[in-house]
């Protein structure tokens, strides 16, 4: 069953994935409904066909993030309640980039679940690591004191909050270098390659200036689309537990300077009259 705890499985670039950052992006500024000609024009700039956009849809449509909802005989869409609460939390992550400072403090989460219930012990393994946790040793688990209020939400969903204890605390002490120590917790090699693949995709963007709004518009949904996992994977550590010239920051600053350039341009794209459905 889909929870706000999911965001969509889809491959960054693909039709189904550019259709959920559209609706991310632009539907609650549209009044919370776009018309089904609207959408798929949009997704038509971006490079899309009809046919391949309307399959997409249909996906979301079944996965419980879209509802239909025709007005005056115009069939459109609609977040579902759900649909509302995944694009909610995503504006808190994927908009304003996080990293802990020096002296920030950790939160340590520790369970136990019986093997009965291995299944919502994986469950509660995928979350923990879709919002950026890393795992020092089994049923022990390390975050950001930032994301705090994520871990509590990912134990209510499951309904595993009883069986979890959360420790917050400012040091850590181990063996070996901080940045030994987080690659053991965390696949930093994973990490750093998705901030090099968003650097490669949209490198020459910040400062491009787009005189067709079509186009500037259709680059920033795909910048957008390129980032938006990023942000719930990487948890944003202190400098001195990552490598050197970590890839983090350059892709960070890029995703800022995008945001700068390019999304007041495409939000007036989304709507000019011409893109009404």
């Amino acid at each position: 069953m889909l929870s706000e705890l999911d965001d969509l499985d889809a491959r960054p670039g693909s039709t189904t994935s550019l259709v959920r950052t559209i609706v991310g992006l632009y539907l609650r500024a549209l009044g919370g409904w776009i018309s089904s000609a609207h959408l798929i024009a949009l997704m038509s700039t971006v490079g899309t066909t009809p046919q391949v956009t309307r399959t997409a849809i249909f996906r979301l449509k079944s996965k419980g993030i879209l509802e239909q909802l025709d007005r005056d005989g115009v069939p459109g869409f609609g977040l579902s309640p759900t649909g509302e609460r995944i694009v909610a939390r995503g504006d808190r992550r994927i908009f304003t980039p996080r990293s802990m400072g020096p002296t920030d403090q950790w939160c340590l989460a520790s369970y136990s679940i019986p093997e009965a219930e291995r299944e919502r012990r994986h469950q509660l393994r995928k979350y923990l690591q879709g919002i950026g946790g890393g795992q020092m040793a089994p049923g022990l688990w390390i975050f950001p004191d930032y994301l705090r209020a994520e871990v509590w939400q990912v134990l209510r969903v499951l309904k595993l909050q009883d069986h979890a204890t959360l420790i917050v605390s400012q040091a850590l002490e181990f063996t070996g270098t901080p940045q030994e120590a987080a690659a053991s917790w965390w696949d930093l090699e994973s990490l750093a390659s998705l901030h090099h693949r968003f650097l490669e995709l949209n490198d020459t963007m910040a400062d491009a200036q787009e005189h067709d709004p079509g186009a500037s518009f259709a680059a920033y949904v795909r910048a957008i689309d390129s980032w938006r996992t990023i942000p719930y994977l990487d948890p944003g550590l202190p400098d001195k537990y990552l490598p050197e010239d970590w890839p983090g920051h350059r892709s960070t600053e890029l995703f800022l300077g995008i945001q700068a350039s390019h999304a007041a341009a495409a939000g007036n794209y989304v709507a000019l009259p011409s893109q009404q459905g």
